[in-house]
């Protein structure tokens, strides 16, 4: 099984944080949680060794792929309460124990999903982009959250979903639900950190790009 690429660690807001440590990279996640280029960096530190260990796992790309996102979500929200103490930390400090200690519970514990069950795709979108894809619909007001879940989640049509708004006694048209599908895109795009934006989604096109990440593919 082909070991994925990962091209965010060629960009010129992760290459520098790559220079630096473990300990100034976890401080920096931990600090700036405004800023998601600490973390894409540890992601791309650690990838290929969570991604090749994780393969003993399943056998099938696709199941691989899963769990290596699930992983590195599990990583993603841990991290950020991890102690770590910069006076008394060594010199030495490394996040490899603590990655292999995840990836052991990972492959002790969980599951491999069924093929038909999986939603998510590596293509679609990189570990840490679905990780703050994630965050950002959690933070989305309740109506575009739910617009956005039931309309690229579950693929219901406008018409349904307008049907099911009324019933809940929101005042919404048919021909309203597009152009509130619009604001909700533009409300997950902005609420994603600004360096995650630049990193993953192209200069002059980072709308219509968060409009084509599938959410059933990322979520």
């Amino acid at each position: 099984m082909k070991l994925p690429e990962f091209p965010e660690a060629g960009h010129p807001l992760v290459g520098p944080c790559l220079e630096q440590s473990d300990l100034e990279l976890t401080q920096g996640f931990q600090l700036h949680p405004e800023q998601g280029r600490f973390f894409v960096a540890i992601f791309c530190r650690y990838g290929v060794l969570t991604y090749s260990l994780l393969r003993n796992k399943a056998r099938v790309a696709m199941q691989v792929d899963y769990l290596f996102a699930r992983l590195w979500r599990n990583i993603f929200y841990e991290l950020r309460y991890l102690p770590v103490d910069a006076s008394n930390a060594p010199d030495d400090f490394s996040l490899q124990p603590w990655v292999v200690n995840k990836i052991a519970l990972c492959i002790n514990q969980d599951e491999v999903p069924a093929i038909e069950t999986i939603q998510y795709s590596l293509e679609a979108a990189s570990p840490p982009l679905w990780c703050y894809l994630q965050m950002a619909l959690e933070d989305l007001p309740p109506l575009s959250r739910l617009l956005l879940t039931l309309s690229q989640v579950f693929r219901w049509p406008d018409s349904r979903i307008a049907a099911v708004l009324q019933a809940e006694g929101e005042e919404i048209t048919i021909e309203q639900i597009q152009p509130k599908l619009r604001y909700a895109y533009r409300c997950l795009q902005e609420a994603l950190p600004e360096d995650i934006q630049t990193i993953y989604l192209p200069k002059g096109e980072a709308t219509s790009t968060a409009e084509q990440l599938t959410l059933d593919q990322v979520l």
